[in-house]
This record gives C-alpha cells, structure tokens and sequence, in this order.
C-alpha cells in the first residue's frame, strides 16, 4: 500500500516532521455503542439462520460475556483479542459447554469441539461486512487525508481484533491511496502501547523517533505508547463518549506534543 511520490515533509511547528500514523476506532472513525450494536445483531442473526438450533438472545449475551472475559484476560498482557476463539467459546456454549469460572481460563482445544472451522470462518467474516456496511466513514476524513499525504507519509496504526476489517474499511472509504500502511495489533502480534508495535509502523513508514507524530484517543494506548517509543503524540480529547471501544483517561505520566478536539485542528496545528 505505498504511494508512488515521496511527500514534501515538515510544519512550522514541527520541522522535522516526515510521518503521521492515526488510530483508527475512535480517532479516524467514530464508532457508537448503537453502530456495534448493530454490528453484533446482524452477525447474530446470520449466524442463528446458518447454524440453526441456536437461541439469538443466548448468542448476544454470551458475545457480550466472552468479549469481557477476553479484554480482561488478554490486554494486561499487551496482546489483542481473539474474534474467531471467542466465536468458539460463544458456540460452546450454546451448545451445551458451561464457561469456566471467571478465575479459570477456557479449554479452547474442547470448545473447538462444538463447531466447525466453516461456521467459526462464516461468523467472523459477517462480523467484519457488518462493520464496514454499518460504520460510516466521516467525509471530511478522506479529504483531510488527501491533504496531509501531500506533505507527509500517512499510516494507520490501530489496535484492532480483525487486520481485515480495518482494510476493508480503508478501502471502501477510498482512503487506500493517501495511506503507506496499514499497521493492526492483530497482525504484529501485540497491542499499543507495546513498543514492539511502534517499531513495525517505523519500518513500514521508513522513518522514526521525532519523525512520527501519532494520533489518538486512548491514552495508556496512543499516547502513552506513541511517547514511549520516541514519538510525538497528539492527544484526540474527549472521542470515547458513548463508545464501547477500550480507552482510558490522561495520568500525568507523559506530556502530548498536541492536544486537539478535531482532526481539522490537528491540520490547523501542522499549517
């Protein structure tokens, strides 16, 4: 996904400036407890017509329990949630397995036993059309996109459970040619704020350290990460109103080189 021209880099406030990477849920999109609700009932509803025998308002709650249950279990250890485990767990389930006790993990290797790889494939599939059918991209960001890769190497950097949502995504809203990558926690192996992340984003950008700003709304995870692996860092305040998606508030423990409200004051700032 690279662009054929290298952009004219650097702003008055900061010169050395060659690369912006944004988050993507909450910063690039935002994305409404009623969007996801909606997400996970079409999914539900596909997946109850295909399997048959299966009670959707038990598929909805145990979605919800085992979605709590993998971010509890999964994010202390810096890496991302698993979509087609908990898809998994959830047909386990339903299909007469109890769920172990919140203090014990699950026995994937049984719960496999209750499901077929086609439905598990077909459940996280529906999930990700769902997405990218319900999800609208913002208009405004496609052009501000266009305008920023004129100067600088534009990249996604996103904690996210499904690399191939987020592509699809990208490429639907016509943002594919302003981007030189597409980084997703899914794919590298661990989430924000592990430097291990910030790293894979520098060899796909081609640059590093100060060079990079990083754009985003999760504190611990953007901000945090972004300053910790040597780059500046631009705080998106107040994005996680009415928002399932895991975020956390400012600690004091770094200094944002931005704090902004908008995107557009984000390109105001970089004038």
């Amino acid at each position: 996904m690279l662009r054929a021209e290298a952009p004219l880099a650097g702003s008055r406030r900061f010169p050395d400036l060659c690369a912006i990477s944004f988050d993507f849920g909450n910063t690039l999109v935002p994305v409404s407890r009623a969007d996801l609700e909606t997400v996970v009932e079409r999914m539900t509803a596909a997946v109850v017509e295909r399997c048959g025998g299966l009670d959707p308002d038990a598929f909805r709650a145990a979605w919800a329990e085992e979605r709590e249950r993998q971010f509890a279990e999964e994010v202390p250890r810096l890496r991302e949630v698993d979509l087609d485990r908990r898809v998994v767990r959830v047909l386990a389930r339903l299909r007469g397995m109890p769920p172990p006790p919140r203090t014990r993990s699950w026995d994937d290797d049984a719960a496999a036993r209750r499901s077929t790889p086609i439905e598990v494939a077909f459940a996280v599939d529906t999930y990700s059309r769902a997405f990218v059918a319900v999800v609208p991209p913002p208009a405004e960001v496609g052009r501000l996109l266009q305008r920023l890769a004129e100067r600088f190497s534009l990249a996604v950097l996103s904690n996210w459970p499904l690399a191939s949502t987020i592509d699809a995504y990208v490429e639907a809203a016509g943002w594919q040619p302003f981007l030189r990558a597409v980084i997703v926690s899914q794919r590298v192996g661990t989430i924000k704020p592990d430097p291990r992340i910030f790293r894979a984003a520098e060899a796909a950008l081609g640059s590093e350290g100060q060079a990079i700003l990083h754009v985003g709304d999760d504190w611990a995870a953007d901000i945090v990460g972004a300053k910790r692996a040597g780059w500046r860092a631009a705080y998106f305040r107040h994005r996680q109103v009415e928002s399932p998606l895991p975020a956390s508030k400012p600690d004091g423990s770094v200094k944002p080189d931005l704090e902004i409200d908008s995107l557009e004051a984000l390109e105001s700032a970089l004038a």
